[in-house]
């Protein structure tokens, strides 16, 4: 059980981080297969397809990240400090990332799902699903902002999703220019969307 599991969990690893460097048309699952030292016929034993591999390896990710997200996005936390909070979560993230690979990787989401919206609909759908959870988690913070008097009343759902793609267009940007100097402009942005003050740096 233990050696199944571990193969599985390495096709996982090897998927996203082939993918992330590379794009989904150019890595084969022989690469990933070779890459993973998993046997093929163990590979499909646990995915039908490179499309499902890639589907699971996204939901993988954001449980791996998802504790990160609910500390930050905590309601013990003030509603503008986990909007900062969030900014600053992007930037470690892309910074241990580019670590790793030796350039900006971008979100992760929106990378492969921009690649496959038009040829892939399971991985447009996982991706879009993980997108509406991480702007669940804005909206409660900028709802919560509304109802301290922080930031003017209006639509809190449309709100996080205009913050969201702010955030997804930053990101995809420092990708394009390999620039995370990008990402700190975040929180000033964000705080102009919200006419909201920024939250003293502590």
């Amino acid at each position: 059980m233990g050696r199944t599991s571990g193969a599985r969990s390495r096709l996982l690893e090897t998927a996203a981080a082939l993918i992330s460097r590379s794009n989904y048309g150019a890595v084969s699952v022989d690469d990933i297969c070779e890459r993973a030292s998993v046997g093929k016929g163990s590979f499909y034993h646990f995915f039908p397809s490179k499309s499902d591999l890639a589907v699971a390896a996204l939901e993988d990710h954001w449980e791996k990240t998802r504790a990160d997200k609910d500390r930050v996005f905590s309601p013990q936390v003030p509603p503008l400090d986990r909007i900062a909070g969030w900014c600053g979560l992007m930037r470690r993230n892309q910074a241990r990332r580019k670590a790793l690979a030796g350039m900006a990787l971008g979100c992760p989401y929106t990378s492969l799902g921009s690649e496959l919206s038009t040829t892939d609909e399971k991985i447009r759908r996982k991706c879009r699903e993980i997108a509406e959870r991480t702007c669940r988690y804005v909206e409660s913070a900028v709802r919560d902002a509304q109802l301290a008097g922080l930031v003017p009343d209006g639509d809190a759902a449309r709100k996080a999703r205009e913050l969201y793609l702010f955030a997804v267009g930053a990101l995809q940007q420092a990708k394009i220019d390999d620039d995370l100097g990008l990402l700190e402009r975040l929180e000033p942005a964000m705080f102009r969307l919200l006419l909201a003050r920024e939250p003293a740096k502590r």
